[in-house]
């Protein structure tokens, strides 16, 4: 049935099939969802008890990143398929590092969007960051508009992010290809910061519970698709990797601060389903 337009929803927003940016936000205890984005969310719950776990898992890891690249003197980022505001955004980490720090985030999910700008304004910090509506897969378009924002300076080290974003470029596309374009448009001394959902590994992978997430997925308006441990090490081909390299999401870097979420998967890390890294551009 055709749902009924709702006069708050920012203009694009899909209310016909619930989507990962709104239900992420959700997982998250966030309010940037509708109705079909809660009923989605209550069913994975009911399905797979560990996600949302498994989602500030994700979220922690991206707080961990940006404050590692923050502490190395990056102090301007572009974080691609940003998301929705919640806990712990990369602008709010990188300026409790330095407060001259700016960012740019991209999300081709309008409420995010919307939400962003209304977020940088609320702070009043709309001058040293912003938001744009873009779609990852194509850098000839996002590049330059972000570079057009006067946020980054393309001559000094960026911390580009796509955290919890890749596996929702489809296999039948070029993300390694695409990943690449981007990485050779930033300068020397830039990092890259990646997470990716995988089968690869995961002890349980197997799970009738695990399975049904997945086709649960396939049914949004925005499927998820896995990649093994080599295909994500390929995005990071001629960088060099931070210790401890191609790692999961709940094991890297926990020493660094807060790991709520990580702690519950203390002794199986592989649960979580996402494997990350961060690299460095010679």
């Amino acid at each position: 049935m055709t749902q009924v337009p709702d006069p708050e929803a920012p203009e694009g927003v899909d209310l016909e099939r619930p989507n990962a940016a709104r239900i992420y936000d959700w997982f998250l205890g966030g309010t940037a969802n509708w109705a079909i984005d809660r009923e989605f969310g209550e069913r994975a719950v009911q399905t797979f008890p560990m996600i949302k776990t498994i989602a500030r898992a994700g979220r922690e890891f991206l707080g961990r990143g940006v404050r590692y690249m923050a502490e190395q003197g990056i102090d301007q980022f572009l974080d691609i398929g940003s998301g929705v505001p919640t806990v712990g955004n990369v602008h709010e980490i990188a300026t409790s590092v330095n407060p001259d720090a700016r960012c740019v985030y991209v999300d081709n999910e309008p409420v995010a969007v919307a939400h962003s700008q209304i977020l940088l304004e609320r702070e009043g910090v709309a001058d040293r960051h912003a938001v744009l509506q873009g779609d990852l897969r194509n850098p000839a378009d996002v590049w330059p508009r972000a570079l057009d924002t006067g946020v980054l300076d393309p001559k000094r080290p960026i911390g580009l992010i796509m955290v919890g974003v890749l596996y929702f470029v489809p296999r039948d596309e070029p993300a390694l290809e695409i990943v690449r374009k981007y990485l050779s448009l930033l300068p020397s001394g830039s990092y890259f910061l990646s997470s990716h959902l995988t089968d690869d590994g995961v002890r349980t992978s197997g799970d009738a519970r695990r399975e049904a997430i997945h086709k649960q997925y396939q049914k949004s308006s925005t499927p998820f698709h896995y990649r093994s441990r080599a295909e994500f090490a390929e995005f990071f081909g001629g960088l060099e990797l931070v210790e401890p390299g191609i790692a999961w999401v709940a094991d890297w870097h926990t020493e660094a601060g807060e790991s709520s979420a990580a702690d519950r998967m203390a002794d199986d890390p592989s649960i979580s389903g996402g494997i990350c890294a961060l690299g460095r551009k010679p």
